[in-house]
């Protein structure tokens, strides 16, 4: 009797647990039964084994084979079994030495010719298999994902005959090499936008502090145009946070180009997305706009025209970064640490306000309008922004002299956002608990101003902390040591709504 052990990797949320492919040759009628907790794509792989090793060339033991994945309870999907399944097949019938299998992790779908198939969630098995300090041999089509990892050896390989004979070592492949990051060209920029200077101040607030912001305008002020233009002032990712954005994109049904896997998200569901399409969700859970949008922005334009049992499902991720998903097979959790940037009108027609009286709508229907997004949803959100309508001489001519450019700003909010990580280690937005209290100290006379706008605006305690947070981004963009009588002021405006308009 003939055992052969592998090492590779299942899929679990943005999990890559480890799974041992256990190959065992016993006399008996031939067949070839595997247990352990497959799913039907891993229960077929046997022929695609079995097509496999004969167009290559290999004897199919013709003995009793039971292939095992453990541990047992964890579910198995998908065809990135093949390959360790087929290596094992080889190993224990003497075909392949089976000495430097352990230092090794195996994943990749087979072609029935023995051609290697790309598969997803690559990227989270690398990150695995170099803490465990094993080499991973991955389909040719997946090398430069795993090759972003950096410290773990990635083998690519196109075909079952070229594994093999690297593994006997009659034929080594050269590991595969870290591809070229594009660089960020063709992106909106905040150039393009004509006036809206409060509005542009409020991003830029936003983007240093990491800060949710509601826009409320009339149609065609530019608030779908000022988000677009948010990824382009946020500061870079580092390498940390690249590589949970990439293991994300990498577990979804998205597609992931290596090339882009620096550049933060930006995200923009419509508005007739569901629950599962906004947080994630299915039998085998993936990951939703929320996760995707992971060390970026998620921008939903319309926000009352979201279902609001969909809205609803944004509070515990905004104030958690993450989102558990839970099926009676098993349990997923996903990353989601994410910008809320939400657009609106002031009223259902858009109008409420208009110099020329178009609004014809009832308070009635105004209520129910805004009654889509509830309290505790615009509480979690930090800023809210009016962006006004533009006059007829500032859309006419060129741009005015001294507009900046995204490139300007995000210089600006790098800085700042660089402040706040070596003084808390996060952005303001997630300061809390002591950091905090000590991080956004106020005078006495600051201390009574808030209390006053409090008082006045029925403000919430987690919208006073939200206050502080933001003041003390602007005293961040300012230079400036403590929050003062300024940044507060600011602050506070950015949470007063303005009642005769109702928004």
């Amino acid at each position: 009797m003939s055992l052969a052990t592998l090492n590779s990797r299942a899929r679990d949320g943005v999990r890559a647990p480890l799974v041992n492919v256990e190959v065992h040759l016993s006399n008996g009628l031939p067949s070839l039964s595997i247990v352990g907790l497959p799913e039907m794509a891993v229960r077929e792989s046997k022929d695609r084994v079995r097509g496999a090793l004969l167009n290559s060339q290999f004897d199919f033991p013709a003995r009793r084979i039971t292939i095992n994945l453990a541990p047992a309870d964890l579910p198995k999907e998908g065809g990135r079994f093949d390959l360790p399944i087929a290596l094992g097949v080889l190993a224990a019938s003497g075909q392949l030495p089976g000495e430097a299998l352990d230092r090794y992790e195996f994943i990749g779908e087979l072609a029935l010719s023995g051609e290697l198939r790309p598969v997803k969630g690559v990227l989270p098995v690398a990150l695995a298999a170099k803490a465990a300090g094993r080499t991973l041999l991955v389909p040719a089509g997946n090398g430069a994902e795993a090759a972003l990892v950096e410290g773990v050896e990635v083998i690519p390989a196109e075909h079952l005959l070229q594994v093999c004979a690297h593994l006997g070592g009659t034929a080594r492949i050269e590991p595969a090499s870290p591809p070229a990051v594009a660089e960020e060209a063709g992106a909106p920029d905040l150039a393009d936008v004509r006036g809206q200077q409060h509005a542009r101040r409020a991003l830029e607030v936003a983007a240093a502090g990491g800060h949710n912001l509601l826009m409320i305008g009339p149609p065609g002020t530019g608030k779908s145009m000022l988000a677009e233009r948010l990824a382009g002032i946020l500061p870079p990712m580092t390498e940390q946070e690249a590589l949970e954005t990439a293991a994300v994109l990498s577990v979804s049904n998205q597609g992931f180009d290596v090339s882009q896997w620096r550049r933060r998200p930006f995200r923009a569901p419509h508005h007739t997305a569901s629950g599962v399409a906004l947080v994630g969700g299915g039998g085998n859970p993936r990951p939703g706009e929320i996760s995707l949008a992971h060390n970026g922005a998620l921008f939903l334009d319309e926000v009352p025209e979201f279902d609001r049992k969909v809205l609803e499902v944004l509070r515990e991720p905004l104030e958690s970064g993450s989102i558990t998903i839970s099926r009676a097979a098993n349990q997923a959790e996903f990353p989601a640490r994410f910008q809320l940037v939400a657009a609106m009108n002031p009223c259902p027609c858009g109008y409420l306000g208009d110099e020329q009286g178009r609004c014809r709508c009832t308070p009635d229907q105004i209520h129910r309008y805004r009654g889509r997004i509830s309290g505790p949803l615009l509480d979690r959100i930090d800023m809210h922004v009016e962006v006004a309508r533009l006059s007829p001489a500032e859309l006419r001519g060129a741009p005015p002299a001294g507009v900046e450019s995204s490139a300007e700003v995000r210089r600006r909010v790098t800085a700042a956002r660089a402040l706040q990580l070596q003084r808390a280690g996060c952005p303001n937005a997630r300061l809390s608990g002591r950091d905090l209290e000590r991080h956004c100290a106020l005078s006495v006379e600051g201390e009574r101003l808030l209390e006053q706008a409090v008082a006045r605006l029925g403000l919430s305690v987690r919208a006073y902390h939200r206050i502080l947070r933001v003041a003390r981004t602007i005293a961040d963009l300012e230079g400036c040591d403590a929050v003062g009588i300024p940044h507060l002021s600011e602050a506070i405006g950015y949470r007063r709504l303005d009642r005769s308009r109702g928004v």
